[in-house]
């Protein structure tokens, strides 16, 4: 192969590619590098580390590729590139995940002509530009003239050259490896079926009526869909003939003419044709006055840049569509840029200023016994602060309900609901100690729904009596803290109290073993964000400031984020965004925070119980509250820490949590139990969070409507 040097050949439209290893290809570069009007651009060892760069580690064949010599004529330039694969990896890099990798090499293997290169020229360049071809063809009989300038990306060295060419060459210089063939005697009857035999797709720009419908006539034939962008107030139009064969061409907007008169009719006889089909009435008003004064004032219709621009933008996406077999019917729309600025509207102010709403003020002390007892225990914690339960009192006795209404995804069996049952229980019971009123507790789990009673009797209890002030300033505290030793004091005192209520505890302080646990649960959350019942569910139980329902759920400020980190929240909180993270099993910096917040941890104190059925699980609540108060009066910030997988035991259950990830799910748990070396007949009932810090932002609020009180009127606390 004899290859025209330093630009002789004046029609030359693509970069002529040498491989150094081929030894044909060597002497050319060599005869190349000999001539003194050749430049050689060099930047491999870039491209090279760039590659290595990529995340995830591109494969070894990848790299070993090797790099190519692009020689372009009309640049009198030879540019070093990667191989194939590699610059194709790493110059699209950044249409991730916009475009998946599964997806460009599926868009890589269309055929796309575009016929008409002024607006077409930026069309073709962007379909290049995104990868949303393997072949273009470009057809256009024109020269590029130095009007065209206002909206074709050419150069004044250009002036002269056929606009497919042009815009070949343009893409040659985006692209070497990209195949393009130039039809650079345009569309013609005699060169229409070249142009369309084996497309996937054409886009249609050219100025001619007549030759619209034919390329139309041909693309129905075959069952190509046709694009057009036309360059006033956005117009899109899309014809899928690879759908529907049967209708019209332009969308039977011409009427009942004969097609093949046409090429024969004047200008003035194809007006009323024209402006049909333009949709004249909807023409913005300057493009109308526009085409009033054409061959007067004006040489022909305007176009500007950024309309062309915004055609192309339009159409790209219509082309990944089609080539990924997303929904795209026929029809027109219209991106009206000029529209869209006249209704400009002031955005939502962010939600990072939390600080505005005031506490609302403490009640006053409850003058009934029953009323004490009942109000200490809707101070209980609960999943996501729902509160799931009702509590009856009279004067004789309190009874905590669960209440099914307010259960989630994550309450497997209403587990989690005895959790926070058994934490209400223990509140009363301490309630009623410190007021000399404490008698048996029972729990009825044989019924449905689940219930735990305290009677009052006579017995002050003093170890629980002197709970009742650490109990009610007992809080979740979500601050980050810091990761100081916990001391041997705490760590018995938390061992004991969990003993004394008929639960084991295990508290993780060994740095590995925290960082251990910070990965799982990080994984666990990850799963939650993608799952979209528990990603609807955990956003359901947020409440910002002016909340209709205040009295449940998470204020937002005691999540202890900053501003950026509120502002991510409008991301995360999108479920069609996770829905996208999901489908590319991504989204592996969705558990951040939790890694975060673990790895900051002085401790992480797990609380288990033996047995599964649901009064194990009261049990285990109450325990857990124990523990809770007690390393918080030991000066710890305390974070209830729930994992995905708590409270699952068998494969139906983790699917029912989450068909996507349960085999995940059940691999998570398998890995926390055995980090936290839980016996195989033992439940895990919760995971708590030890930090140093100051309090929590806000306390979260009680919902006192689930508080049915039967009282006689003034009744005495003695009996």
């Amino acid at each position: 192969m004899r290859i025209d040097r330093a630009g002789t050949d004046a029609g030359a439209h693509a970069a002529v590619l040498l491989d150094p290893r081929d030894a044909s290809d060597r002497d050319m570069i060599d005869e190349l590098r000999a001539d003194q009007r050749v430049a050689f651009l060099d930047e491999h060892e870039a491209q090279e580390n760039a590659l290595r760069r990529l995340p995830p580690e591109p494969d070894a064949a990848l790299l070993a590729e090797g790099i190519r010599w692009a020689y372009y004529p009309w640049r009198r330039a030879v540019v070093a590139v990667l191989g194939p694969r590699g610059f194709r990896a790493l110059r699209l890099d950044r249409n991730r995940n916009m475009i998946t990798a599964a997806e460009q090499a599926r868009l890589a293997t269309l055929r796309i002509g575009v016929a008409g290169l002024s607006v077409g020229h930026v069309i073709a360049h962007t379909l290049a530009a995104q990868g949303l071809c393997g072949e273009l063809r470009l057809a256009d009989f024109d020269g590029l003239e130095l009007s065209n300038l206002n909206r074709v990306p050419g150069t004044l060295f250009d002036l002269g050259v056929n606009k497919a060419t042009v815009t070949s060459r343009r893409i040659a210089e985006l692209d070497p490896y990209l195949p393009v063939r130039v039809l650079d005697a345009g569309l013609t009857h005699d060169t229409v079926d070249e142009f369309l035999d084996g497309l996937d797709i054409v886009v249609e720009e050219c100025d001619s009526l007549d030759m619209k419908a034919l390329v139309r006539q041909g693309a129905k034939a075959r069952g190509i869909p046709v694009l057009m962008a036309t360059s006033d107030r956005g117009l899109v139009d899309v014809e899928r003939f690879d759908l529907d064969p049967q209708r019209p061409i332009l969308h039977g907007l011409l009427g009942e003419i004969d097609l093949a008169l046409l090429p024969g009719m004047s200008n003035r006889d194809k007006i009323p044709h024209v402006l049909r089909y333009l949709d004249a009435e909807r023409l913005s008003p300057r493009m109308a006055a526009s085409l009033v004064e054409v061959d007067r004032s004006l040489s022909t219709w305007p176009q500007l840049a950024g309309d062309v621009t915004l055609g192309a933008t339009a159409l790209a996406e219509a082309v990944r569509r089609i080539g990924l077999g997303e929904p795209l019917g026929s029809g027109r729309t219209r991106i009206d840029v000029g529209w869209a600025l006249d209704n400009l509207r002031e955005p939502e102010m962010a939600s990072a200023d939390t600080s505005a709403e005031a506490e609302p003020q403490a009640d006053q002390e409850p003058n009934d016994l029953s009323d004490v007892v009942a109000a200490a225990a809707i101070r209980a914690p609960s999943g996501g602060n729902v509160q799931p339960w009702y509590v009856d009192a009279d004067e004789e006795s309190v009874t905590i309900r669960v209440a099914p209404e307010f259960t989630s995804a994550m309450d497997v069996e209403l587990r989690g609901s005895a959790v926070a049952v058994g934490a209400a229980l223990f509140n009363a019971r301490v309630a009623a100690a410190a007021h000399g009123r404490l008698g048996p507790a029972s729990v009825d789990d044989g019924r449905s729904p689940l219930a735990a009673t305290l009677r009052f009797g006579h017995d002050a209890a003093p170890e629980l009596a002197a709970l009742y002030q650490p109990m009610l300033e007992r809080e979740t505290n979500r601050r980050h803290g810091e990761p100081g030793a916990l001391s041997a004091e705490t760590v018995a005192a938390m061992h004991a109290v969990a003993d004394r209520h008929g639960a084991r505890l295990r508290v993780l302080t060994d740095r590995s073993d925290i960082d251990a646990a910070a990965t799982i649960l990080a994984a666990a959350d990850r799963t939650r964000y993608l799952t979209a019942r528990l990603h609807a569910e955990m956003f359901s139980e947020l409440r910002w400031p002016g909340d209709s329902d205040p009295d449940t759920g998470i204020d937002v400020r005691s999540l202890e984020l900053d501003a950026g980190d509120y502002a991510v929240m409008g991301i995360l909180r999108r479920p069609e965004v996770m829905a996208h993270l999901a489908a590319w099993n991504a989204g592996s910096a969705l558990g951040d925070d939790t890694r975060d917040r673990v790895q900051a941890s002085s401790g992480l104190a797990v609380v288990s119980v033996t047995g599964h059925e649901l009064a194990d699980f009261v049990r285990g609540g109450s325990a857990m509250e124990a523990v809770w108060i007690t390393a918080q009066q030991h000066g710890l910030a305390v974070q209830p820490v729930s994992p995905v997988f708590l409270y699952a035991r068998t494969p139906e259950e983790f699917k029912e949590l989450s068909d996507t990830f349960s085999e995940d799910l059940a691999t998570l748990q398998s890995q926390f139990r055995a980090l936290v070396d839980t016996e195989p007949d033992a439940t895990q009932i919760l995971v708590l969070r030890l930090a140093i810090s100051g309090p929590a932002s806000v306390k979260s609020r009680r919902d006192t409507n689930r508080l049915r009180l039967r009282l006689r009127k003034n009744s005495p606390w003695l009996p």
